[in-house]
């Protein structure tokens, strides 16, 4: 086999190439409060990094939710240019259907590196600035279920 028939591995994408295809496949979307959805995808981004997750923990938190809410498929991911731990961290915080707590907060803890995404998601879902902006019975539901995650996960309160 010669040096051009050889297959070269595709080189993995850039946080900046993640970051873009996260904030493209996410524009229309707005949270709870109706802010651009990419502002939580920024934050959490950033709050693993402020917690000392690596590149691939990085990635995995601009992803965090494009599986989930159909932003991207599941068969994108599972082709994309990203390590198979950014992969494996995206697919352990993707909430399934139907699925209690109980067992999603399992496949969290034992996914290695998907406990600081996860953590820094929560944090800013349950940010009292962020929370605020909801009315108060969306606002008391969401506080109730983030500290319940919290629990299941072993994390202190913010």
């Amino acid at each position: 086999m010669t040096y051009n028939e050889r297959r070269e591995p595709h080189p993995l994408l850039t946080l900046t190439q993640v970051e873009a295809l996260a904030r493209n496949a996410h524009a229309a979307q707005t949270d709870k409060a109706g802010r651009p959805y990419a502002e939580h995808l920024r934050a959490v981004a950033d709050g693993v990094r402020a917690r000392g997750g690596d590149e691939e923990q990085i990635a995995a938190a601009w992803l965090h939710d494009s599986v989930e809410d159909d932003a991207l498929s599941a068969d994108w991911l599972r082709e994309a240019a990203l390590s198979p731990r950014t992969k494996d961290i995206v697919l352990a915080v993707t909430k399934r259907p139907g699925e209690p707590m109980e067992a999603y907060a399992e496949r969290v803890l034992s996914t290695p590196g998907a406990l600081l995404v996860k953590e820094s998601d929560l944090a800013h879902n349950a940010d009292p600035a962020r929370l605020a902006a909801l009315d108060a019975t969306t606002r008391a539901r969401l506080t109730q279920k983030y500290t319940k995650m919290r629990e299941l996960l072993g994390l202190r309160a913010p």
